[in-house]
């Protein structure tokens, strides 16, 4: 099992200190998540920075950018770490798509496997192996001069992450995807009883298997004590009240016993009452979806031995020390 770091709004102007300290500190990867930042600029100076450590985004917002800038993107990323990009693709809800982006948002799911295709046939033609020629229900692709064509890279194609929450998005990423990246609002029982019987039906829709694929969970952490315990605990509590209040994640709540939250969360957010949105959010559930510890080494042999035979990846949601006394290192065991 490796384990990752995830970013969310981090400053691109740390990027490079950052990675360097996650690598020495013996982190795998660094995740980076879209919200007030671009990924892919922050993944440029990170893996440039680095000699080892995997990145990418987890996950780009795939329907506000054309899937031959991505490719692009991704493939001269891919080229120049020597193949440790992992390119992630979500596609956000519809709000954020029509009202923040000004994108339409159309049949998500079917879109996002097409998109998918549409990369593996763009680098099929910048590396040579076949002319151009993608017709689907979205997309088209069927002009690369040469003047355009990046040319081959020396490592392998990108893999493709999906962002997955649903049943529906999970069995979306097991039919197309190379990895799925689970939304940090899940349980282990969520990963067993939901997301697991979709994912496997996408692996059989495309003649695959459990091993043929990458799991990445974003797992929620507490670590500390006294007043970092207490900021840490109102960061999951706000996340979850977050999360939650979205319809799209209802159903890791009411596998969870919680599903009546979900509209009541929703109506506190549209309301923009914070402080209600937060009490609303019981201890219980915050014991459910995230892993405590009393530092984070505690938080990381804690979060192993949760997902230890159910994942292959774990990011943790809120970024540790990574130098100094209090450093989070890498436990030793942790990939034993």
């Amino acid at each position: 099992m490796k384990l990752d770091l995830l970013l969310v709004g981090s400053p691109l102007g740390r990027a490079a200190d950052v990675a360097r300290r996650a690598e020495a500190a013996g982190y795998d990867g660094i995740f980076i998540a879209e919200a007030v930042n671009d990924p892919y600029l922050t993944s440029a100076v990170g893996l440039e920075a680095t000699t080892r450590l995997e990145m990418g985004p987890a996950i780009a917002l795939a329907f506000t950018r054309s899937p031959m800038v991505t490719a692009m993107m991704a493939w001269e990323l891919q080229g120049a770490s020597g193949g440790r990009f992992k390119l992630g693709l979500g596609p956000q809800v519809k709000a954020h798509n029509e009202r923040r982006f000004s994108v339409p948002y159309e049949k998500p799911a079917a879109k996002l496997a097409e998109q998918v295709r549409a990369l593996r046939a763009i680098w099929a033609a910048f590396a040579g192996e076949a002319a151009l020629d993608f017709h689907g229900d979205f997309y088209r692709f069927d002009l690369l001069t040469e003047f355009f064509n990046p040319g081959p890279i020396d490592a392998p194609p990108p893999p493709v992450y999906l962002a997955a929450v649903n049943p529906f998005s999970f069995r979306t990423a097991g039919e197309v995807a190379d990895g799925v990246h689970v939304h940090p609002l899940h349980t282990p029982r969520y990963l067993t009883e939901v997301a697991y019987p979709a994912l496997d039906e996408g692996l059989a829709r495309s003649g695959r298997q459990r091993g043929d694929i990458v799991v990445s969970a974003q797992v929620m952490v507490i670590a500390g004590e006294g007043e970092e315990r207490r900021r840490m605990e109102e960061a999951v509590r706000a996340q979850l009240a977050f999360y939650g209040s979205t319809r799209t994640y209802r159903a890791p709540l009411e596998l969870a016993g919680y599903g009546d939250l979900n509209a009541r969360l929703h109506q506190l957010m549209a309301a923009g009452d914070r402080a209600a949105l937060l009490a609303a959010v019981p201890d219980e559930l915050v014991d459910e979806f995230a892993v405590r510890g009393d530092s984070w080494e505690d938080v990381a042999a804690a979060a192993r031995k949760r997902y230890e035979g159910l994942v292959d990846r774990i990011s943790l949601y809120f970024l540790p020390p990574l130098d100094g006394p209090g450093a989070a290192r890498v436990p030793a065991a942790f990939h034993g």
